[in-house]
């Protein structure tokens, strides 16, 4: 790969819903959580709004928890997600041709994702990615880096990069990735196989929509050499 300071192109990548369909295993994972609180809750479709931003927010945001109350499910969430969540995955189709590729063509790919560093380790190489990439950055196991923008910028200035000097774009498929790249000065490729859907990439304000994931070498191309 070109490393070269100024020269070399970065995508920085969201994991749940850009490289990995995850949702069977945050969502039996919420499940489980929300069981051990005294909720039965049968509908995976509402569930699946869990699928990318930080747990303890959402838990406080859909269930009305104290701040006390979401840091107690994220416990319990992780109880299963560790022992077998994190497997109830599977690697979006097409997606490590696409990261072969692009490899080849000399970008530097870059996870950055709201799920827990440690985990999101463990996941990619469990399925084989993460040879792929310079660099995995996720979330803090205690919670006090979380936020998409946040974990951009824990990237940014573990790698000594700068949006205003190196090229970068972020992919992903949720609004906290195109506000969280946003908020870090990176525009971001919105795509609509994962959880997020054209309007709320839209009103967020993504650069590019990209529909499939083989559609997306020729975004990235199309979207440097603009």
């Amino acid at each position: 790969m070109n490393t070269q300071t100024g020269t070399a192109r970065y995508i920085f990548w969201d994991l749940d819903g850009t490289l990995t369909e995850s949702g069977d295993g945050i969502i039996n994972s919420v499940m489980y959580a929300l069981r051990k609180k005294g909720i039965e809750e049968n509908d995976r479709a509402k569930l699946a709004a869990f699928v990318g931003p930080p747990l303890r927010d959402s838990f406080m945001k859909y269930y009305g928890f104290s701040l006390e109350e979401a840091e107690e499910c994220v416990k319990f969430y992780r109880e299963y997600f560790v022992d077998r969540g994190m497997f109830e995955n599977r690697v979006y189709g097409g997606i490590p041709e696409v990261l072969e590729e692009l490899c080849q063509e000399g970008y530097e790919l870059i996870v950055t994702t709201s799920k827990p560093e440690v985990f999101s380790v463990r996941i990619m190489e469990h399925f084989q990615i993460a040879q792929y990439f310079r660099f995995i950055g996720g979330s803090s196991l205690d919670e006090k880096r979380n936020a998409k923008a946040d974990v951009i910028r824990y990237v940014l200035d573990t790698l000594e990069l700068d949006p205003a000097r190196d090229q970068i774009v972020m992919i992903g498929d949720r609004d906290q990735d195109v506000n969280g790249a946003a908020a870090n000065k990176i525009p971001c490729i919105g795509v609509l196989y994962g959880y997020g859907s054209r309007g709320e990439l839209e009103a967020a304000g993504a650069a590019v929509i990209c529909e499939t994931v083989r559609e997306l070498p020729g975004r990235i191309r199309s979207f440097f050499e603009n």
